[in-house]
């Protein structure tokens, strides 16, 4: 008996029939297992209880709904969740993050098939990105502040044409030349989101010492300090760049968090960091760094 494939059968079920009420009695049946064995099986292999694991995938769902443009008391309903704040609060249960924090960094697509060989191999010796733990104290940035929306996942091309349009007018050298960083890199940080109108702000920034010789025409933000889970993306070359991206934000999403034991700290700042690795006259390959504020996870009765 593959009990591989008799698993992987139910979790394709399950997204078959992600709107419908599922019970671990249904999905036994159909692998043939008794309840108990059944449950058994599936949280060793999947490494959670069934319910959870159902749980987990409409919320998936849900946020795919939500990111598409329809209400949240609607989706709410669809997938089982009585309100919008019972929602929410699910979504941060199991993943670690608020909805609106996911909108922002991951790109808009259906939840992949949950292929569960690979999801094993994983747990079992596979290459799996791990973060550095680092301490960073307060900092400033001035930088120049662009405005967008997640609407159409307008942000997920303006943010890339707004880098371009700073290094075509200058910008990025303009700040070097008037801020002198103390640390060469620039900072990308999303500020001042809206979830209600799904407007944000992107800031290009330097870091600085103070705010003394800012221009007029540029942002100031101060970044207080924090513990940041530490990502640096893997080396690819230019034209592969932003897909590395992109695909490490979607690992610390939908891997990394729900399974890490911590969860956004939602009082701080995120930012991604471009340093020299990104210099093509330098580096054959590019990465970046991706720095997300986190806190241990609260133990149950705290």
């Amino acid at each position: 008996m593959n009990y591989v494939q008799l698993i992987q059968e139910t979790l394709d079920f399950i997204d078959e029939n992600i709107m419908e009420e599922i019970t671990v009695e249904e999905l036994a049946n159909k692998a043939g297992f008794s309840t108990y064995h059944y449950y058994r099986v599936f949280a060793s292999f999947v490494g959670m209880p069934v319910m959870e694991y159902i749980t987990r995938r409409k919320l998936q769902f849900a946020l795919n709904d939500l990111r598409n443009g329809k209400k949240v008391l609607e989706i709410a309903f669809t997938y089982g969740f009585e309100t919008h704040a019972g929602f929410t609060k699910a979504f941060k249960k199991s993943f670690g993050y608020p909805p609106s924090f996911y909108r922002i960094h991951a790109p808009i697509s259906m939840p992949q098939r949950i292929n569960l060989l690979k999801l094993m191999e994983n747990r079992t010796g596979g290459v799996l990105m791990q973060p550095r733990i680092m301490e960073r104290e307060a900092f400033k940035i001035v930088g120049y502040e662009f405005k967008t929306t997640l609407r159409n996942n307008a942000h997920s091309r303006d943010i890339p044409a707004f880098w371009e349009k700073c290094n075509i007018e200058g910008k990025e050298s303009k700040l070097y030349e008037t801020q002198q960083p103390p640390r060469h890199g620039e900072y990308g940080v999303c500020v001042n989101t809206n979830m209600e109108s799904d407007e944000f702000s992107y800031v290009l920034g330097v870091e600085v010492t103070d705010f003394q010789t800012a221009l007029d025409e540029m942002y100031q933000l101060d970044i207080p300090a924090a513990t940041y889970a530490v990502f640096t993306t893997p080396p690819v070359k230019d034209e592969e760049f932003v897909a590395s991206i992109k695909g490490t934000w979607k690992y610390i999403l939908e891997e990394w968090f729900p399974s890490s034991g911590y969860e956004i700290d939602d009082t701080k700042l995120d930012f991604e960091f471009y340093d020299e690795r990104c210099h093509p006259w330098e580096y054959d390959k590019f990465m970046m760094e991706i720095h997300v504020p986190i806190k241990k996870v609260a133990s149950k009765g705290q």
